[in-house]
């Protein structure tokens, strides 16, 4: 999927996708793009943030009427560029989950997928805007695996059941959309397929790429993959554009950069009384909170005293006890301060610009995790600062030599696209 660097012939699908990405939104006339990066795993049926503070941390799959399916928590960092894409998918492949079996040393143990979400503001010729919204999902399966050649024990042979477990059900989803009599698309019977619901059968377009070994003894091997891959090139759906999306976070930071400028234009008055109050309600519940750990403490000690209960025993629920009430307090700043005090579980990527603006999905919607109290002008012309530069698009709209490389590169892949599906028909008859 991601190839190697040097010679740039041999980088994978993943860097040419973001160079097509951006080169696409580098020469778009009167328009403004919006591209957020995510990546998970699949771990033992368990979805982990990899670019979140603790990668161990679990997360839920949940469903909207509007929105669909989405990861509950799950961060999305801005990007502006190929090398912040880069910069995102490197940090969250050092924190994949990998281990060392008798085919592969650094042996995949989960699924992982990265996705770039890209919403795009176009005007019109009488002036108005339109929005548009898409998303690329970029899936590494990790490889089925037979545990007498893999030599897999323990650990190792339980990733290796769950990951055939789930790559049997995705098998069993893509049977059921290509045979088209099934009244019941089994997406529920794992996390991937749950996850890749929309990019299957949904509004979408769907591309597989099998990877095959050349050695005869992995025959058997290779012939099932290529059967798999077939299955799912004849997945038929009729995708359509994403208009006006209600849920676009485009257009939140649109409205919020409208009230922004009233503020500093003294249209609006700035709030300033919101950030002290929040203070002191925080304050005073951690004050009631230490003296109800307090006094819970002092009747356990005594309680054991009685009883005579070993010290290690004592200490082990005194941890327990400081653990509780710790996430306690973690609990109410998370409810008085918002989405602000959810940042301190995500990590910011080196390098890269408007690092602060990090959004993480609900249920209603995506949100910006520094939407903060504004205190004073100088708070206001920072974010509207922030939130100008994280759009990016036409930085060469009058590059023709771009648009002609471009162009160049279009007519060549259609070209490719045509001469294969000529020798496919004449395979066929």
């Amino acid at each position: 999927m991601q190839g190697i660097d040097d010679p740039a012939s041999q980088r994978g699908i993943i860097p040419r996708a973001f160079e097509h990405i951006f080169e696409s939104v580098s020469v778009a006339e009167n328009t403004k793009f919006l591209v957020h990066a995510s990546y998970l795993e699949i771990y033992n049926e368990d979805i982990r943030d990899l670019l979140a503070k603790d990668t161990k941390n679990k997360l839920e799959i949940k469903e909207h009427p509007e929105r669909g399916i989405y990861v509950q928590g799950l961060s999305m960092h801005p990007v502006h560029n190929v090398a912040e894409c880069e910069r995102v998918m490197a940090r969250g492949w050092k924190n994949r989950s990998t281990g060392a079996t008798l085919m592969n040393s650094d042996s995949s143990r989960s699924h992982s997928i990265f996705t770039i979400n890209m919403e795009m503001v176009k005007i019109d010729a009488e002036g108005e805007e339109h929005i548009r919204a898409g998303k690329l999902n970029l899936v590494d399966l990790a490889g089925s695996e037979r545990q007498a050649k893999t030599g897999a024990t323990g650990e190792r042979l339980k990733e290796a059941t769950k990951i055939n477990l789930s790559l049997s059900a995705l098998g069993n989803v893509i049977s059921a959309l290509v045979d088209g009599k099934s009244t019941h698309i089994p997406y529920r019977d794992s996390k991937l397929t749950r996850l890749l619901q929309d990019s299957l059968g949904g509004n979408t377009k769907t591309l597989m790429i099998a990877c095959l070994s050349p050695a005869d003894n992995n025959y058997e091997e290779t012939l099932s993959t290529l059967r798999y891959a077939n299955r799912a090139k004849n997945i038929k759906n009729k995708p359509k554009i994403n208009e006006d999306p209600k849920d676009a976070l485009l257009r939140q930071y649109q409205e919020e950069i409208e009230k922004l400028k009233a503020m500093l234009t003294g249209q609006v008055p700035i709030p300033t009384s919101e950030y002290t109050d929040h203070t002191r309600e925080i304050e005073s519940e951690k004050q009631r909170l230490q003296q109800e750990y307090e006094d819970k403490m002092a009747e356990m000690r005594i309680k054991y005293e009685k009883e005579q209960k070993s010290n290690v025993k004592l200490q082990e629920d005194i941890d327990k006890l400081q653990t509780q009430y710790q996430n306690k307090i973690s609990h109410v700043q998370d409810k008085f301060q918002g989405d602000g005090a959810a940042m301190e579980n995500v990590v910011p990527v080196e390098g890269g610009s408007n690092e602060n603006i990090v959004v993480q999905s609900d249920a209603d919607g995506y949100h910006s995790s520094t939407l903060l109290a504004i205190r004073d002008q100088s708070d206001a012309l920072e974010r509207l600062q922030e939130l100008q530069n994280i759009m990016v698009g036409g930085e060469r709209a009058n590059d023709m030599e771009l648009k002609e490389k471009r162009k160049k590169k279009k007519q060549l892949a259609e070209k490719k696209e045509e001469t294969a599906f000529r020798c496919y028909c004449k395979d066929g008859r």
